[in-house]
């Protein structure tokens, strides 16, 4: 290692806490000691900060907004051995290098306790049964930076939405709480779709989003972007479906003047938009075979080269894409490259239907009516019409939904509320 780049580690540290006020006076404390100082609001937003500054330490409280301590620490030690790892507590963690100022770490940590903690917030758009009491409601969650089991719930309406009360209690969901605002809902399924999304974000692996038509995999893709180090670049998508096989290449790709008939003029293609920032190819189970190759390569190597052009360029592009699609079924069919299916699987995701995850219809419906109501009078959803939404199995998912409320709000007119007779199912 150079000397300039050991110079730029020495005295470099990452804060990893939701109390603000515990980042503030430690960064107070290690600034006063020549320590350059990042911080971060969670586990997600901490690793990127590693990926990008390389730090010589680490001080994580103990608890995050969006990921489990013990699971956060081991992914660290995992892919930045050498960062040393402290606790609030002044615990290290087991196996770790130790910074040659641990004394001064320490220190800081130590001047910080002395003060009274102040509570981190995690904000949540699902609903969240309070362990203590029972309660469930939708509004600002607050939680203990220390957590010991209490919870407390802000900002309800006088009256919660009957919707809302009907939901099934994700009772102890707020101790590993991962939710993240684009995606409604509390049930497990999300939960994990959640944490898997935190941390893949701040990495540019290659994901590959799958599930039904429906499901909402663009939503999963641009929350995987927005959450990243990426998130102030660029987010280009292609519907690799929507375009027509010969035209497909260009789109992606780019074309130079001249290239085919009607190529009047050079044209920047997709990738080479989105450089530095997210590309999301969607559909990408229908991409024809031989560009399937030319899309190997740009993973493999970060080339491309646009068409009728004999020169390549080097772009810096991170890929999702998405298929409901069985990719590796029709690996085996001939129909999609196996190789290109892996190098876009590297991170697999999967999208729960909306059959699986019945317990966040109420919080769905509730959200979507609310969102309707920003443009015409806000309608509600009997009990009964809600036990007949709960009980479908939705082959159209979260977007067949929608369409069944919105149509539903259509016909019952000026009425304040949809019935059975107003639910038109198998339609949309």
């Amino acid at each position: 290692m150079a000397a300039g780049d050991l110079a730029m580690m020495q005295r470099s540290v990452v804060l990893a806490s939701a109390d603000a006020g515990l980042r503030g006076r430690l960064r107070d404390s290690l600034a006063g000691m020549r320590w350059k100082v990042r911080e971060a609001g969670g586990g997600a937003e901490a690793m990127a900060q590693l990926e990008e500054s390389r730090p010589e330490a680490l001080l994580v409280d103990s608890w995050l907004p969006d990921l489990e301590v013990s699971e956060f620490a081991g992914h660290v030690r995992e892919f930045f051995p050498g960062v040393d790892l402290l606790r609030v507590d002044g615990d290290a963690a087991e196996g770790g290098v130790k910074s040659p100022r641990r004394h001064e770490l320490l220190h800081a940590l130590r001047e910080a306790q002395d003060a009274p903690r102040t509570d981190g917030v995690a904000w949540a758009s699902a609903p969240v049964a309070v362990p203590r009491g029972g309660v469930l409601g939708v509004g600002r969650v607050q939680v203990s930076a220390a957590w010991d089991g209490d919870v407390r719930i802000e900002e309800l309406p006088p009256e919660l939405p009957a919707a809302v009360l009907m939901a099934e209690p994700a009772v102890g969901v707020v101790k590993s709480f991962v939710a993240i605002p684009e995606m409604i809902g509390a049930s497990e399924p999300m939960m994990e779709l959640a944490r898997m999304i935190r941390l893949v974000a701040p990495r540019s692996t290659t994901v590959l989003i799958e599930g039904e038509t429906g499901t909402g995999k663009e939503v999963v893709a641009k929350a995987i972007h927005r959450l990243g180090a990426r998130s102030t670049k660029s987010f280009a998508v292609l519907n690799c479906a929507a375009i027509p096989e010969a035209l497909l290449e260009a789109e992606l790709f780019g074309h130079t003047r001249g290239a085919f008939t009607g190529a009047v003029a050079s044209r920047t293609g997709r990738i080479e938009a989105a450089n530095g920032g997210t590309l999301f190819l969607d559909e990408i189970g229908e991409m024809p075979l031989p560009l399937q190759a030319k899309m190997l390569r740009f993973l493999e190597c970060g080339e491309l080269q646009r068409v009728g052009d004999n020169e390549t360029m080097r772009v810096d592009v991170r890929v999702i894409a998405a298929t409901h699609q069985p990719l590796e079924k029709r690996s085996a069919e001939g129909t999609f490259r196996l190789d290109l299916y892996h190098r876009l699987a590297v991170f697999p995701l999967e999208v729960p239907a909306l059959r699986e995850r019945a317990g966040d219809i109420p919080v769905l419906v509730e959200f979507f009516l609310a969102e309707m109501g920003k443009e015409f009078p806000r309608k509600r959803v009997s009990r009964e019409a809600m036990e007949v939404l709960r009980e479908y199995s939705w082959p159209g998912n979260v977007r067949e939904l929608t369409h069944v409320l919105e149509r539903g709000a259509i016909l019952v007119g000026d009425g304040p509320e949809i019935g059975v007779g107003e639910l038109r199912m198998g339609r949309g």
